[in-house]
């Protein structure tokens, strides 16, 4: 019920601000449509197949990113901008799949084997020439490793949402120019000035239209920057600002809202603890990444998410004893069943 009401707050204010502002509307409401089909999913495939689903998942994410030309890093202006920023984040939900696939079996040779996509994933990322994917697979295996010691799921959970916080407040700070001098000098080099100008455009709008915003899919007719370059799309590439330009405060409430209920649907999961916190480090990936790149605007990243946020809370059917094992109790904090 938490899920329906801030994904519907979400499609409703799109569709107030939009007739306020003369926007256009459908992007977000496709982004919201793809996250809850994905969820949905999830939540199905992985109640009839706990192991099997995730890795099918895992697989068909890796092959997704092979053979579909507008997820491949094309000629981007710059990391994490564009397609690159959607092959990163593919990937890393790919190998979050894998690791919740592994960590949910139960026999130690099959555990084994199910480590092998999470591998295709990094070895995917180095082939496409995605160092940030190379990274953010690896952050995802590390964590997964980690996982297994973990006994108790909250505080682990609310780290990780401090860490999509923090990313999300230096993209702000990067773009509100209050970073100091020589560290505000290295990440406009490393994200080049073309984003970081992109970002003062936004944020610049959201001080202007702090309620409304300036309407959905409006940023590109408004932005300086982005009409100077012929390479631009017409988005900010950073999940926060654009909906801070678009929709005002109210949008970035309800996206830090819709993060926060997936971090608390998967802290009440009946999935055991590793298979959570795995999830979640993916989950967190793909945050960091919306944060300073253009990952949300690709549809198959949305429904990705939902999709392993789905099978990461997918409750077990009580009929079935075999499949219990590979779950915990409520909040994964008691033993194994």
């Amino acid at each position: 019920m938490a899920g329906v009401v801030v994904l519907g707050a979400c499609a409703a204010w799109s569709l107030i601000t939009a007739a306020a502002g003369d926007g256009r509307p459908e992007g977000v409401l496709l982004a919201v449509l793809a996250v809850a089909a994905g969820y949905a999913a999830g939540r199905i495939g992985g109640a009839l197949l706990p192991v099997a689903a995730p890795c099918a998942a895992a697989l068909a994410g890796i092959c997704l990113t092979v053979t579909v030309p507008r997820l491949t890093p094309g000629p981007p202006i710059g990391p994490l901008l564009g397609h690159a920023g959607a092959t990163t984040a593919v990937l890393a939900l790919s190998a979050g799949a894998a690791c919740c696939a592994a960590r949910a079996a139960v026999t130690p040779a099959v555990r084994c084997a199910l480590w092998l996509p999470a591998a295709a994933a990094v070895v995917t990322a180095a082939a496409l020439g995605s160092v940030t994917g190379c990274v953010a697979v690896a952050v995802v295996l590390l964590c997964s490793v980690a996982a297994g010691r973990v006994r108790r799921r909250g505080p682990a959970l609310a780290g990780l949402a401090a860490t999509a916080a923090a990313v999300t407040g230096l993209t702000w700070a990067v773009a509100a120019n209050a970073v100091p001098g020589r560290t505000a000098a290295s990440l406009e080099e490393r994200l080049t000035a073309h984003r970081v100008g992109l970002w003062r455009d936004a944020l610049g709008m959201a001080g202007d239209h702090a309620g409304p915003g300036v309407g959905p899919g409006r940023f590109g007719e408004l932005s300086t920057v982005s009409a100077q370059s012929p390479l631009s799309t017409g988005k900010p590439h950073s999940a926060p600002l654009q909906l801070a330009a678009e929709q005002g405060v109210t949008g970035v409430a309800l996206l830090a809202l819709v993060f926060a209920w997936l971090l608390y649907a998967l802290w009440r999961s009946p999935r055991a603890t590793p298979v959570v916190l795995t999830a979640g480090a993916a989950l967190t990936v793909l945050a960091a990444v919306a944060a300073v790149g253009n990952a949300l605007s690709f549809t198959a990243v949305s429904v990705g998410g939902g999709l392993l946020a789905g099978l990461a809370t997918a409750r077990p059917y009580p009929d079935d004893t075999t499949r219990h094992r590979a779950y915990a109790g409520p909040r994964g904090d008691g033993a194994t069943r």
